[in-house]
């Protein structure tokens, strides 16, 4: 396949926007992040384990390639980065967004649940990290952008864990962050809250309240509610996620920035 490298320029890309791969791609925040880095001129490399979503969301959209990846196949992992490189172009930016949300309190959490968690939103993560950072490593440019959750820093009733998998992953993307730093390679967080996606309203399902309850709060579960009372929608993350990319935010890494309409009171 003949290199597809963008070459027209982008606002805060510079001159050569690059090849971007995003996990989680399928659906909800994701797609929302391949959709906007898409739009500012970028390559993209739309990755997930739902090979029939991705084929349904972009088999007809120009410059973005649908990419079945389970990030539980570390074998799998390193086998289709290398392929990307070799047949699409080097990677210059990597957003890790896929992750799972199995509701339950820590005491009540099966031993699968648990590992499972851990093995998509930490493991996969690292996984992903390293074989596009090496990558970057030898080339001495890139940045990363690993979408995690408000619940990687506040406690949150029947997430135990969701939200220990998740601040494992942003506790690494920051020691990662620090040892690329040398090479140019920025590394960042970018952490929501409740967002209006097909995972959050699987949570609520599951008995975990709804969206009205989320915003306005809950002293039963210990949550303040949503000060700007309402949700976040995946493009509120996705152009953060783009900012944090492209060269207007050249000289910040090792940054979390928290999009949760002001639930954590920052």
């Amino acid at each position: 396949m003949k290199s597809a490298r963008q070459s027209s320029p982008s606002a805060g890309f510079g001159p050569r926007p690059g090849i971007a791969l995003v996990s989680g791609a399928a659906r909800g925040i994701g797609q929302a992040v391949a959709a906007v880095l898409a739009g500012e001129g970028l390559t993209v490399v739309a990755a997930d384990i739902d090979a029939d979503a991705l084929c349904k969301v972009y088999e007809s959209m120009p410059g973005l390639y649908p990419l079945a990846l389970d990030l539980r196949d570390r074998a799998g992992i390193e086998a289709a980065i290398a392929g990307v490189e070799a047949e699409i172009g080097e990677i210059d930016y990597l957003v890790n967004v896929a992750g799972v949300l199995l509701p339950g309190h820590g005491v009540d959490a099966s031993d699968e649940d648990w590992l499972e968690s851990f093995a998509v939103n930490c493991h996969g993560v690292f996984a992903l990290s390293r074989a596009v950072a090496r990558r970057m490593r030898e080339r001495r440019r890139g940045a990363i952008v690993t979408v995690g959750s408000n619940a990687a820093s506040t406690p949150r009733t029947g997430m135990a864990a969701y939200a220990a998998s998740k601040a494992a992953a942003a506790q690494f993307t920051r020691c990662l962050g620090l040892e690329l730093a040398e090479y140019g390679i920025r590394c960042n967080l970018v952490s929501p809250g409740s967002t209006e996606t097909d995972m959050q309203r699987r949570f609520w399902r599951a008995g975990a309240g709804s969206a009205a309850q989320v915003i306005e709060g809950s002293l039963a579960q210990h949550r303040l509610g949503i000060p700007l009372g309402k949700l976040a929608q995946p493009d509120d993350i996705a152009h953060a996620v783009a900012f944090l990319l492209s060269d207007r935010a050249g000289h910040i890494t090792l940054q979390d920035l928290v999009i949760d309409g002001g639930a954590t009171l920052g």
